[in-house]
């Protein structure tokens, strides 16, 4: 039997130690939802989407409700999940009124000729494609709201999530999805959406999704560098500390990633204080870090 392989990440940052117990739990939820999948013969790319809805629902993370709020006191969402079998990929930028930006990028990748769409045409391409929409009140959770009152961004630090898989059919495939930076000026995009730079899916490499300063991300590309590093021969755990020493190298930024490989070796690292993620193999190994 083809092995499989998930793994699953809920941000990297200086969280706070009292929240690791909440995060552990949120990241073992979504990689429970996700291996339920594969471990019956279903597509790396359902599992992914179905881990990150997990990711999106929970407000301990930065992704759909409970994402971080712009300097107009909004939540603009980012999303992307490719494919790594036909690198066939769809994401959504700035989106205030679509919950589960995952959903949209599934059929974004799935029912249009482009790859990435944005803002008030994103919202228009969700409705023509039965992706509901929300009130955008419903992403503000009360703890942003009064983080966002405060113009404080020290009190929580919450995580970027993503996904990354291998199926019994040997595709790969990653997602990432995030609510950006903190008070973030009014349609900023950052590494998330974008292809290589928060996330990659290669069937000839490896599946990457990344989190951190996406600004400093995308300067080095990191997943498509990740990927890059397992095409040369690397392992998944190698290929990931080789992609965090290029961001320290070549930027003042910090971030993590993780990684799947063809093989279904996985593997993540990071530079900064923390970074919530859990692990499943075939051959039974679980590893959570949070």
């Amino acid at each position: 039997m083809n092995p499989v392989a998930l793994i699953v990440h809920g941000g990297a940052g200086a969280m706070r130690p009292e929240t690791a117990s909440e995060r552990r739990t949120g990241v073992l939820r979504a990689l429970e939802r996700g291996w339920a999948i594969l471990d019956s013969g279903g597509a790396a790319l359902d599992a992914c989407e179905e881990a990150i809805v997990e990711l999106e629902n929970d407000p301990m993370f930065n992704a759909g409700v409970g994402s971080h709020l712009n300097r107009e006191g909004r939540a603009q969402l980012d999303a992307i999940l490719m494919d790594g079998a036909a690198l066939n990929a769809g994401a959504v930028a700035a989106v205030e009124r679509v919950r589960n930006p995952i959903r949209l990028a599934r059929r974004i990748m799935e029912h249009s000729e482009h790859v990435l769409l944005v803002g008030a045409g994103a919202e228009q391409f969700a409705s023509e494609h039965h992706v509901p929409l929300c009130d955008p009140a419903e992403l503000a959770t009360p703890v942003e709201q009064q983080r966002w009152s405060a113009r404080c961004g020290a009190a929580v630090h919450l995580g970027t999530v993503g996904a990354a898989a291998l199926d019994r059919f040997g595709s790969l495939a990653a997602g990432t999805s995030t609510g950006g930076t903190f008070l973030k000026h009014p349609g900023r995009v950052g590494d998330s959406p974008m292809i290589g730079c928060g996330c990659y899916a290669d069937n000839w490499s490896g599946a990457v999704s990344c989190t951190g300063h996406g600004e400093s991300i995308m300067k080095v590309v990191m997943a498509k560098a990740a990927a890059d590093f397992i095409a040369a021969g690397h392992s998944a755990e190698t290929a990931a500390e080789m992609a965090i020493q290029i961001l320290s190298r070549r930027t003042t930024g910090t971030g993590g990633l993780i990684i799947v490989d063809r093989e279904g070796r996985v593997g993540a690292a990071h530079s900064t204080a923390h970074m919530t993620w859990a692990a499943r193999t075939s051959d039974g190994i679980e590893r959570v870090n949070a």
